[in-house]
């Protein structure tokens, strides 16, 4: 089975934390013998024609080329300012090197549905996509496009650092440049049960195929790896991993 192409989207990994819960870079963790970074890496690099890592960490360039933030210390908003001002690419996603659990079939079906999405739709206009999970909006891994850029710079040059809300004032702003609303609070935040029920199975094998084992971590797709007790959890769970 020939592997499908990548999207023509830019991937950046945002592992530019403290790590101060984990005590070290938690990049660097091992989860099934391969560092948190070498997952994400790998995992972007399936689904997006070129892969970056947001961080000032010069130890993780070994991984993947670096792109370092403009305003360093202002959590993953300034990761996401340097990601966008350096892309080559309309649309970029951006993943935590800490969510090892979401499987890259998953990414890539997310990518091709909003770009292929028709135009005339709010999927094909917003400027501004994530998902929410339970009810709560999911910033660590999202869809965005270059023209978020100056509305991130502005929240940051005002000391203004909650990603969701500044996300949503982003897209809003942008839906009503474009002439449309696109829904709840100016960006697409789609329900992940929807989402996942419409998937059309997939044949063949390979990360691309639909197994049982992401659908068991499916709890975990979401889950930030903050703490070793956060960390000992999903070490009982790798074989639901997909790298």
């Amino acid at each position: 089975m020939r592997a499908p192409s990548r999207h023509e989207v830019g991937g950046y990994i945002l592992a530019g934390g403290k790590s101060s819960r984990m005590g070290r870079d938690k990049a660097l963790i091992e989860l099934a013998g391969k560092p948190l970074i070498e997952h994400a890496v790998k995992k972007l690099r399936r689904v997006c024609v070129d892969v970056r890592l947001l961080t000032n960490n010069q130890q993780l360039e070994t991984f993947a080329p670096i792109v370092q933030d403009i305003h360093p210390g202002c959590g993953p908003m300034s990761g996401m300012e340097a990601g966008l001002q350096h892309s080559i690419f309309e649309w970029n996603l951006f993943l935590a090197v800490d969510m090892p659990f979401v499987p890259a079939t998953f990414l890539f079906d997310w990518l091709g549905r909003k770009l292929w999405a028709n135009e005339s739709s709010g999927l094909g206009r917003a400027r501004v996509q994530m998902f929410e999970d339970g009810g709560t909006p999911q910033p660590a891994l999202c869809l965005l496009h270059k023209d978020v850029a100056p509305f991130l710079t502005a929240a940051i040059e005002r000391g203004d650092y909650k990603l969701v809300p500044v996300l949503r004032a982003a897209g809003q702003a942008l839906a009503e440049r474009e002439g449309f609303l696109p829904g709840r609070g100016g960006f697409f935040c789609l329900p992940l049960v929807k989402f996942q029920s419409e998937r059309s199975r997939i044949k063949g094998g390979g990360w691309r195929a639909a197994t049982e084992a992401p659908q068991r971590g499916k709890r975990l797709w979401f889950a930030n790896l903050n703490t070793p007790e956060e960390f000992a959890e999903a070490e009982r769970h790798v074989d639901a991993l997909d790298t």
